[in-house]
C-alpha cells in the first residue's frame, strides 16, 4: 500500500471540502490520514484535518477540526481510483 499516494491524494482533492463547517478551506500540512480496514482494491480511511476560517480582512479567524471516513479504491500501484465519502463532520456525529 501507498501510504504516499494515499496522502497526495486527499491533500489535492476537493472532496475535503464537503466535510467543512464553515465555508473555509482544509489544510493540507494539518492533514492526517488513518487505513481502517483493506480489503483486495478497497480501503476504508479515516482523515482529519484543520479547516482554515477567514475574517472580511483576510486574517485567519479561526481553524476548525473536521474528520471523514472515505471509502476507496486503488489500482496495483497503489493510486486512488475511486473515493466516496461515508460520514464525517457534515454528518453531526463524533469522529
Amino acid at each position: 500500500m501507498n501510504i504516499k499516494a494515499l496522502e497526495d491524494f486527499f491533500a489535492r482533492t476537493p472532496g475535503l471540502s464537503q466535510l467543512t463547517t464553515q465555508n473555509g478551506w482544509p489544510d493540507p500540512a494539518s492533514l492526517r490520514l488513518e487505513v481502517l480496514e483493506r480489503h483486495g482494491e478497497w480501503l476504508l480511511c479515516s482523515v482529519t484535518f484543520d479547516e482554515v476560517v477567514m475574517e472580511g480582512a483576510g486574517c485567519v479567524a479561526d481553524r476548525i477540526s473536521c474528520w471523514g471516513r472515505y471509502r476507496l479504491r486503488v489500482n496495483g500501484e497503489g493510486e486512488v481510483v475511486a473515493a466516496a465519502l461515508e460520514a464525517g463532520t457534515r454528518d453531526g456525529d463524533a469522529p
